[in-house]
């Protein structure tokens, strides 16, 4: 696999054959960033070999560097390698469209009759599949990131300060600056005498916003955001609902949890809240506010990315970048099994799931789309 890896990410692929592969991933990607890089893993890395474990994870630690969303931009840097500029766009957009389409078709549903549709029997048997898919990309990683005895260390002291509740992107630094300290002869002796610090940082209507006014905030909030879901739904609900009254929060938790309810990125809930503001339109210049920095910053970094690890330096802190990206994913992955398993049904079929992806090699795609049938059937039966 690490012949066909190297040999296949040398060379360009189409753009139609670009299009197919991150339509087809848009569509079955539920879970949120984490579980969308367990998923590219599978398919980008193992299955088509369009690009090396280590360079895939030298790619997720530069986008967990980077403001926007995570996963989009992991997408966009895998289009570009694969597409150059063109490449880019397409596997962007591709990625980013059955999701949106999905949310504005749902939200034009939730304004014209103010409900949302009921998606709990699908999710039932994803979530606890996307638990396995992470599982299996922690461990992937994990034997191409950990190459001595103190990136394991680093790993294990990221997890328990993740845990604590530090920032995402203070971990990440930090612990890229630690590796390229330890760089250095006199840091090594010195660094067991002196303490690591780490400093924090610190019912439906469809609302009257101007259209330039919806772009604006969501571009915004696409160019300055770091960390999950979670710190996105803090930022919306100061914003949108406190401090500019666009929604009720109950309007906002119903964008959540269609955002949650749908494959692609997180962030097309910027579409959702987009045709509650402003319909079609707003919809729209929603979607694109929030994903255009995404482009930006990966149009704007892709060419001097590959030339970092050529350098001692730089690849040092990458080094310790990426076992920290190991540790959050980790933490990730725990939070989000204490949401999805939650009776013996859920448990195996994750269980399931880890060995077919371990033991079997099955492509992820169709175990998100059995996981989903199953559940619907359990729902049906009443064993869910």
């Amino acid at each position: 696999m690490a012949e066909l890896a190297t040999t296949s990410s040398t060379r360009k692929g189409t753009l139609g054959e670009i299009a197919r592969e991150f339509l087809r991933f848009g569509l079955i990607a539920y879970g949120g960033a984490a579980a969308h890089i367990a998923m590219m893993e599978d398919i980008f890395v193992q299955r088509l070999g369009w690009l090396s474990r280590e360079r895939f994870l030298d790619l997720v630690g530069a986008v967990n560097l980077l403001p926007g969303p995570t996963s989009t931009e992991l997408a966009i840097y895998i289009g570009e390698i694969r597409g150059g500029v063109p490449g880019l766009l397409v596997a962007g957009i591709c990625f980013i469209l059955p999701a949106a389409v999905l949310a504005a078709g749902l939200a034009w549903v939730y304004v014209k009759y103010g409900t949302l549709p009921n998606v709990e029997a699908l999710l039932f048997g994803v979530k606890a599949i996307v638990v396995a898919l992470i599982f299996q990309a922690i461990w992937n990683l994990a034997r191409s990131a950990l190459k001595t005895p103190f990136l394991v260390v680093l790993v294990a002291l990221v997890l328990v300060l993740a845990f604590l509740g530090l920032p995402v992107v203070v971990l990440l630094i930090a612990s890229g600056l630690v590796c390229l300290v330890l760089r250095s002869a006199t840091a090594k002796r010195l660094v067991a005498a002196s303490p690591i610090a780490l400093v924090a940082t610190g019912s439906a209507s469809m609302s009257s916003v101007g259209l330039f006014s919806i772009f604006l905030y969501f571009l915004k909030v696409g160019a300055v955001l770091f960390g999950s879901g979670y710190v996105l739904l803090a930022f919306l609900r100061a914003d949108l609902v406190i401090k500019l009254h666009w929604l009720t929060d109950t309007q906002l938790l119903d964008a959540i949890a269609i955002s949650q309810a749908t494959p692609g990125p997180f962030f097309t809930v910027s579409t959702f809240i987009g045709y509650v503001l402003g319909g079609w339109k707003g919809a729209i210049v929603g979607t694109i506010g929030m994903f255009v920095p995404a482009f930006t910053y990966v149009a704007a970094t892709a060419s001097f990315l590959p030339k970092l690890r050529k350098s001692p330096a730089a690849s040092a802190f990458l080094d310790g970048v990426n076992a920290a990206v190991i540790a959050l994913m980790a933490y990730v992955g725990w939070q989000f099994a204490r949401q999805a398993i939650v009776n013996l049904q859920t448990f195996l079929i994750a269980l399931l799931g880890a060995v077919l992806l371990l033991k079997f090699k099955v492509n992820s795609a169709w175990l998100v789309v059995g996981a989903g049938l199953l559940g619907i059937l359990l729902h049906a039966l009443g064993w869910a």
